[in-house]
């Protein structure tokens, strides 16, 4: 008996491997599986603009990146002690205003020269509601905690996201022409929208990530992420704490789908081999001046010189410096 529903995954006309430069940009969702992807040693860049929620904060960034100008000190604001750009998460906050465009700049040029590396992004739309300032209209990336009564609270239908990623994926590949983008739907609830409006904004995301992919099938994807959630993570033990938020056991169990799904069968073989030698140089010996472990050691490095020989893109200078060091120490 089947005791639950699967998702089927859709075959991808393109994948990822470990010859790939990845860029991920949108929610938290977009961490998760770009800190997975660091991890692993692959080579991402993780939300240049910190975690952003809509459509409209993504596509925003993306053109800031597509054409960099550097932001002045003047374009922020303050408040309770910090320095914060409404196009920025708050990790880019700071007790000055120079402070705080020099990280946002420095970060600016660095994730500009990666976009137009890059071969695959990664794109993770969380909500259809965005915040706009009453005071011009302007969209906000992040509300850094201002009064409510600052901000105009608008949802944004799927025909209108579906018009403005048109335009600018269109500018993106005039620059970059070889860049595949992988679209995901975050399966993080909003729920301080509702039940109803929550379940409404997912629905015009997929809506509008579906057109996409089928105005572009060659160049866009779309993984799953929110419906594995939905149907084979239902069951609340798969939520973190707030109940809202996947637990860390779900991360793994998405990040599965995606390395079986999504990465080239060379790479899944690296991935498996790299993941054997970091579980070796993390473990901690019972008898660490053992011969025993000087044995397990030399084992593991000679493994770690056969990748390098075997995937030469696959950069292990690092680890085989690492356990060539402990070898010495024993």
């Amino acid at each position: 008996m089947e005791f639950r529903t699967q998702v089927t995954i859709p075959e991808s006309a393109f994948d990822f491997s470990y010859r790939d430069e990845i860029m991920l940009m949108g929610s938290c969702f977009a961490e998760n599986i770009g800190t997975k992807l660091n991890e692993a040693k692959f080579t991402a860049d993780i939300n240049p603009f910190g975690i952003l929620y809509n459509p409209a904060s993504v596509a925003l960034s993306l053109k800031a990146l597509l054409y960099p100008a550097p932001f002045s000190p003047g374009e922020l604001f303050e408040h309770e002690g910090l320095f914060h750009s409404f196009a920025h998460h708050g990790r880019f906050s700071a007790p000055s205003p120079e402070e705080s465009s020099d990280k946002i700049n420095r970060r600016l040029a660095v994730s500009a020269a990666n976009l137009s590396k890059a071969s695959r992004l990664i794109l993770t739309f969380g909500t259809a509601f965005v915040y706009r300032l009453k005071s011009n209209g302007r969209i906000v990336s992040n509300c850094h905690k201002l009064p409510e009564k600052m901000f105009f609270r608008e949802f944004v239908p799927a025909d209108a996201i579906l018009a403005e990623w048109n335009t600018l994926l269109l500018s993106l590949w005039e620059q970059n022409p070889d860049v595949k983008v992988l679209f995901t739907v975050s399966p993080v609830r909003h729920w301080r929208d509702g039940a109803h409006a929550n379940q409404l904004s997912k629905a015009t995301l997929l809506l509008a990530v579906d057109a996409l992919q089928k105005k572009y099938p060659e160049r866009i994807a779309y993984f799953p992420a929110y419906e594995i959630m939905m149907d084979e993570l239902r069951d609340y033990r798969f939520y973190a704490g707030d109940m809202l938020h996947p637990s860390s056991v779900a991360i793994d169990y998405i990040w599965e789908c995606f390395t079986r799904h999504c990465l080239a069968r060379e790479s899944q073989v690296v991935l498996k081999e790299w993941l054997e030698i970091q579980k070796a140089i993390n473990h901690k010996p019972f008898r660490p001046q053992s011969e025993g472990y000087r044995q397990f050691i030399s084992q593991t490095l000679l493994k770690a010189e056969q990748i390098n020989r075997k995937f030469p893109y696959f950069d292990m200078a690092k680890e085989i410096e690492q356990l060539r060091a402990k070898a010495e120490n024993i």
